[in-house]
């Protein structure tokens, strides 16, 4: 038996990991060949590999990934408020550079009007899908037990995705810009839009297949969206009438 101990709390060490502060237990000195293999490149590659697997898991398998987050399985993911926050700027940034190099256009007041007002309350607009989500959810799929934080965590994983989808449109609507490919950039734009709409759907039938019939199902999401769209005029007029 071995009678090593972590180098940082004293405890005695029985694998790979501290079990008490959980330090890796090869801190050997540091080298320069250990310096740029481990703490350099390393961490770069463990962040970025990290971040992306869960972008993908997010895009591809939503609701699986909600469900697989919710059961305990989340080393394997980055904490979802961050991606949250680092999604919506990389969106604001990339909606900036689109207005910057998009034709300026020439709009009606009330066109101009609405533009302004989606743009100064976007914050609120998009991060109210949560608790609406969240909410709705409870009340809907109430058979399964589900607390109002483990709904929280499934419309978290709709709007990451809502974000990422959000993030490929603007991407793809500045590569539209060039003309001789505008037409079919254009299309492909308004195909990531409409799956942008769907995504919380996509998520719940993806989380809840498995435990209700496709009928079933079908009517709770529908109800789902209803109860969204009737939540959301409502929103949408009382910031309309602040603004």
């Amino acid at each position: 038996m071995s009678n090593k101990t972590c180098l940082n709390c004293g405890h005695f060490l029985s694998g790979e990991f501290c079990a008490h502060c959980g330090q890796k237990a090869d801190t050997t000195r540091i080298t320069v060949n250990s310096l740029i293999k481990n703490d350099i490149l390393g961490s770069i590659w463990h962040v970025e590999a990290k971040f992306f697997k869960a972008l993908k898991d997010i895009l591809f398998r939503s609701g699986k990934t909600a469900m697989d987050y919710i059961s305990g399985k989340r080393i394997r993911y980055n904490n979802f408020i961050s991606l949250l926050l680092i999604l919506f700027g990389f969106n604001v940034l990339s909606y900036h550079y689109y207005e910057q190099f998009a034709p300026a256009q020439v709009l009606s007041d009330d066109v101009s009007d609405v533009k302004d007002f989606f743009s100064k309350y976007s914050k609120v607009i998009l991060f109210v899908i949560i608790p609406m989500l969240a909410i709705n959810g409870y009340l809907i799929f109430k058979r399964l037990k589900f607390n109002i934080a483990e709904h929280f965590i499934i419309a978290t994983v709709s709007l990451l995705g809502i974000l990422i989808l959000f993030l490929l449109s603007d991407i793809v609507s500045l590569i539209g810009l060039w003309k001789p490919i505008s037409k079919i950039f254009n299309f492909i734009d308004k195909i990531i839009f409409g799956l942008s709409i769907l995504f919380p759907a996509i998520t719940f039938w993806n989380a809840f297949k498995k435990s209700y019939s496709k009928p079933g199902l079908l009517w709770r999401v529908l109800t789902l969206y209803v109860l969204m769209g009737i939540e959301s005029f409502v929103i949408f007029a009382a910031l309309y009438q602040l603004y």
